[in-house]
């Protein structure tokens, strides 16, 4: 591959971007959808060969991303309204992650989100009820984020089907 060729350069920028966002799932500190679309719209916006097809990749990687981010809201916040937890759990989850994620670093995040719902639906349902609360809380966004990586990862592969077709 020669870089000196902007066409070159330019797909290896976007595969790179693509390749952090599918990574950026499950690293939280990344937006790991934005970055793989974002690798799209670069490549179509830049990248050699055929303009249609680089923008009907555009097209369906768009449908794909906007889809996994309704989805991956919706499907697992409805699972959490059938179980009865409280949006109050997940906001204490989200603060206390937020804290674990400078106070332990690597596990911190997780450590601090299972935390803070379980100590919520302590309080909420006392301790025999609390687990199997938090469970349904932690299986939710487990949900959630098999539905961002499932949507990551189709997007590389509609464009690496699309650099063939270019």
């Amino acid at each position: 591959m020669d870089l000196s060729d902007t066409s070159s350069a330019v797909t290896l920028i976007s595969g790179l971007l693509i390749a952090l966002g599918a990574i950026g799932v499950l690293l939280p500190m990344l937006p790991g959808l934005l970055m793989s679309w974002t690798g799209v719209l670069l490549w179509a916006f830049l990248g050699g060969g055929s303009a249609s097809v680089r923008w009907a990749v555009l097209a369906v990687v768009t449908v794909i991303a906007a889809g996994g981010l309704v989805i991956k809201f919706l499907w697992p916040g409805k699972k959490l309204k059938s179980t009865g937890v409280p949006n109050s759990a997940l906001l204490a989850g989200g603060v206390l992650g937020l804290i674990g994620f400078f106070v332990v670093p690597v596990v911190g995040l997780v450590l601090g989100f299972v935390l803070g719902i379980w100590l919520v639906e302590m309080n909420r349902l006392g301790s025999e009820r609390a687990w199997p609360s938090t469970r349904s809380a932690i299986a939710a966004v487990g949900l959630s984020l098999l539905v961002e990586l499932a949507s990551a990862l189709a997007i590389a592969v509609i464009w690496v089907i699309g650099l063939f077709l270019a």
